[in-house]
């Protein structure tokens, strides 16, 4: 199905009459537009729309079952202390928004996030009320990290800012990640061009791959955290600061692995590791951010 469906894959989607859609369109109990002339349902706030109308009774939290891994947005610092700790956490690392979505779903108990929302210069806490609205969800600070252009080592292209960027090429990552959405951010906040600068294509999956197509010369700067560029003995230019959270199922939160995980990230090996790999404020972390209902 397209990003709008019509009164028909509502219907489809919903398991239920079309005639049962006009009746919820007319009492305004489900998001719809008419801009075209005809009857438009935008899919994500449809699929929000029955997240919010799930009830959640006393004891029914324990009939869900969530495999035990943690999605989201890929931090090495995290990735470090989900094997050094002991929690037995498995991982799906595919884009802060992509974890967000597993979350809601029940394909997940937790997913590192790290979405700039602009209009509050706040983080993570809107996308996810408006993806998972009512589900009992906290958000919880993980760390704040340098995001920034990771340049070949010696910076030879003398980058300094995202514009020095134009006529060069630029290793984007998927859209479902955060680092997108912030690169989307900057070039509008910098009144660059989109076609400025050339983003190449397929994108990288993480942050990894985009150290690994600057150092084999296939791209001249890509946008990730400092401590890859660390990784891969290359150089950084420092863009923003910006905060890395955990979004974690609040049953799951209280349960052994996670307590596991946040209680190791409390040590001094936790610490030194942060300082080892660069570009880390872990001052914060274990602070609420967002508590569902």
């Amino acid at each position: 199905m397209s990003d709008f469906l019509t009164t028909k894959d509502v219907a489809a989607l919903l398991r239920i009459k079309q005639r049962k859609v006009y009746e919820l369109v007319r009492d305004k109990a489900i998001p719809a537009s008419r801009v075209t002339g005809k009857l438009l349902f935008p899919r994500d706030m449809v699929e929000a729309w029955v997240r919010r109308h799930v009830e959640f009774r006393e004891g029914t939290e324990s009939l869900v079952a969530r495999p035990a891994v943690v999605a989201g947005s890929h931090d090495p610092l995290l990735d470090w202390a989900l094997r050094e700790s002991g929690s037995g956490l498995a991982t799906f690392f595919d884009g802060s928004l992509s974890g967000l979505r597993r979350l809601g779903e029940g394909r997940a108990i937790a997913a590192g996030t790290h979405v700039y929302e602009a209009e509050a210069e706040d983080w993570n806490r809107r996308h996810l009320a408006e993806t998972m609205p009512g589900m009992p969800v906290v958000l919880v600070e993980w760390a704040f990290r340098t995001q920034g252009l990771v340049v070949p080592q010696g910076n030879p292209g003398n980058v300094r800012a995202l514009a020095d960027l134009a006529g060069r090429r630029l290793i984007p990552r998927q859209r479902a990640a955060g680092s997108r959405l912030l690169l989307e951010f900057l070039m509008t906040r910098d009144s660059i061009e989109p076609g400025a600068v050339t983003l190449l294509d397929p994108p990288a999956r993480s942050e990894a791959d985009v150290a690994l197509a600057v150092a084999d010369g296939k791209a001249d700067a890509g946008l990730a955290v400092e401590t890859v560029a660390r990784q891969y003995r290359l150089d950084f230019v420092p863009l923003f600061r910006e905060r890395y959270d955990l979004a974690v199922w609040r049953r799951a939160y209280f349960e052994p692995p996670v307590q596991a995980l946040m209680s190791f990230a409390r040590g001094a090996a936790f610490a030194e590791r942060a300082a080892e790999l660069g570009g880390y404020d872990i001052s914060g972390l274990g602070t609420v951010r967002y508590n569902g209902p």
